[in-house]
């Protein structure tokens, strides 16, 4: 933790959060889960997708790309898959509205899919295929955004850092999660380094004219992940999300005639019924010696521990829920000036 950070226990974190979105006119249901996942974040090291997007949720809230009190509608639900229409609800709500009824759909078809459209942004996905995993099911979740990532071989955005997370259950090992951007860094890693004024590294943005920066206020376009395999995992992630959601996010957004489809974003929860395949104890177990098994490899030089998917997260979370969570001046001072318009007393340090 740097000296100018202010560490803030989780409890003491999440209360603060609610109160900002209750006095925001967010219901207190949605409001709980808002907050829950945002601190979920911070704990596992996620603060690029934590508490320091609150202003900018704010600021959204009181322009109208977020509704505060949004008419959700479940559209369609046959067999395994459902349609719901957020009506540009908080991500959070949405999506965690998504995957109850992905494993409603897994419970009596063995598989649930449910494609959301007119969401916001949907914070640290795994949070919502963690939601299946702790319930026995396989969780796969998706988000589609309108273009903030060059694609292969532009120098503009042409594609969106489309997420994907994985989460499956263990059984003594913690659910094995997988939680990825498709550009090299997500956005809220370039907002993190704002907010602490330190420099980005090579091949994360690039500035208004095409060029590599190293200044995070200059980045204009994220980079994908592995140049045409993050692009083209973007670009299919929008084939399943947006267009099964008939509301396309990319093409209206490029060319000539591009008419700019705003905040909006589409979602997919997805839930597997892994008893329909084998026996869940059994499935748990064996994840359990997976993780055993990657731990045991020799390590490469120079790597002091082997960590299986969501390891690194859980052990952040140990730390930070004994220690608090360290929130940087920036984001701080940008949460105290929300705090102080609406009342609201900043958490206590620690």
């Amino acid at each position: 933790m740097n000296p100018t950070d202010h560490a803030v226990s989780a409890k003491a974190l999440k209360r603060f959060v609610k109160d900002i979105f209750l006095s925001s006119g967010v219901a207190d249901e949605h409001a709980e889960v808002w907050a829950d996942m945002l601190v979920w974040a911070n704990l596992r090291g996620m603060d690029s997708h934590g508490v320091l997007r609150i202003p900018r949720y704010i600021a959204y809230m009181k322009n109208g790309n977020i509704h505060a009190r949004p008419d959700m509608k479940v559209e369609k639900r046959s067999g395994a898959i459902a349609v719901i229409d957020s009506d540009w609800a908080p991500g959070p709500v949405a999506l965690s509205a998504a995957m109850d009824e992905a494993i409603g759909r897994a419970r009596e078809c063995h598989l649930g899919w449910c494609i959301v459209r007119n969401i916001t942004h949907g914070g640290a996905i795994g949070y919502f295929a963690m939601q299946a995993a702790r319930q026995g099911f396989a969780g796969i979740v998706m988000t589609a955004s309108r273009p903030m990532m060059a694609y292969h071989g532009a120098k503009t955005a042409g594609a969106s850092t489309n997420p994907i997370a994985i989460a499956v259950p263990g059984g003594e090992h913690p659910p094995m999660l997988l939680d990825m951007s498709t550009a090299t860094v997500s956005m809220g890693k370039i907002l993190a380094a704002q907010d602490t004024g330190t420099p980005i590294p090579d091949g994360w943005g690039i500035d208004a004219d095409g060029h590599n920066t190293n200044d995070a206020n200059a980045v204009e376009t994220l980079m994908p992940l592995g140049g045409a395999k993050g692009s083209g995992l973007s670009m299919m992630i929008e084939c399943l999300v947006s267009l099964f959601a008939s509301n396309p996010l990319i093409t209206p957004n490029i060319g000539p005639d591009a008419k700019p489809t705003g905040y909006r974003q589409n979602g997919l929860a997805a839930a597997i019924d892994i008893s329909a395949f084998t026996e869940l104890d059994s499935y748990k177990s064996d994840i359990d010696d997976l993780a055993k098994g990657l731990k045991g490899l020799p390590r490469a030089d120079g790597v002091e521990e082997i960590y299986a998917p969501g390891e690194r997260g859980d052990k952040v979370l140990t730390d930070r829920m004994a220690n608090g969570i360290p929130l940087a001046q920036g984001t701080w001072d940008r949460l105290k000036s929300e705090a102080d318009n609406l009342g609201i007393a900043m958490p206590d340090a620690l």
